[in-house]
């Protein structure tokens, strides 16, 4: 159990790495990363989850997403085609037609979820809202 608590962590400060980059270079995409370094740190310690949610990187770049639902047009898309561009590489290394059609359906699922669940608003209504938040 500490093992697996252990490889999470390991797993969020890479992608928090990463994410990190992507702030400095428009190559690496920076939300992704900063979404999966919430997931692995939820599931690998409480006081790293904690401290990640007080930094400026996650008050940036994913409070609004995560308490809002709001993203920018330009921050969606750049989320939604690195996720279906990795989704797509699982599916063409990935032998199995089962697999294949879950994951087509995963890829649907996820375009369904942000046209119906994320608010697509602009620069300025997404900084508007962020300093709400922090007022």
């Amino acid at each position: 159990m500490k093992i697996k608590r252990l490889f999470f962590c390991i797993l969020g400060f890479i992608s928090l790495g990463l994410g990190f980059i992507g702030i400095f270079l428009p190559i690496l995409p920076t939300a992704p990363f900063l979404l999966l370094t919430s997931f692995f740190f939820s599931r690998g310690s409480k006081r790293f989850d904690d401290w990640f949610h007080q930094t400026k990187v996650y008050k940036k770049h994913l409070e609004n997403f995560s308490k809002n639902k709001v993203m920018t047009l330009r921050g969606e898309t750049i989320l939604l085609t690195f996720v279906t561009l990795m989704l797509f590489i699982a599916m063409w290394k990935v032998n199995n037609i089962y697999m294949s059609i879950t994951l087509l359906i995963l890829i649907f699922v996820k375009y369904l979820y942000f046209i119906m669940c994320i608010k697509t608003v602009s620069k300025e209504e997404y900084i508007r809202i962020r300093g709400e938040m922090n007022a």
